[in-house]
């Protein structure tokens, strides 16, 4: 391996995890979450308007679930209940929310 490569390597070694996003507090995720059960928490539940089903985001990945929200908070996804959630969440909170959903069982 040159010098070069080596260096590379330890970049790529130290950069790499901070392009990761910064997991959140899952107890605080879990207060807030309350909200997110009253959809998508009922087995077999269906949107009245637009119909459609409303996905499980128990055990969803957790880079998803941040960028879903985020997505949502910033009026790039259309959906307005969906919408209103979003835009009352910081964005430490949507961090919280992904923690804590994330990490129970699907």
């Amino acid at each position: 391996m040159t010098r070069a490569h080596l260096l590379v390597a330890v970049l790529l070694t130290t950069a790499l995890p901070c392009l990761a996003a910064e997991k959140g507090d899952a107890v605080a995720g879990k207060s807030l979450a309350y909200t997110c059960a009253g959809c998508h928490g009922i087995t077999g539940w269906k949107n009245p308007y637009p119909n459609y089903h409303v996905p499980k985001i128990g055990g969803q990945n957790f880079d998803y679930l941040v960028a879903a929200l985020t997505e949502y908070k910033k009026g790039e996804r259309a959906h307005p209940t969906m919408r209103v959630q979003g835009e009352s969440l910081s964005e430490q909170d949507i961090r919280n929310v992904a923690t804590y959903l994330s990490s129970i069982a699907p």
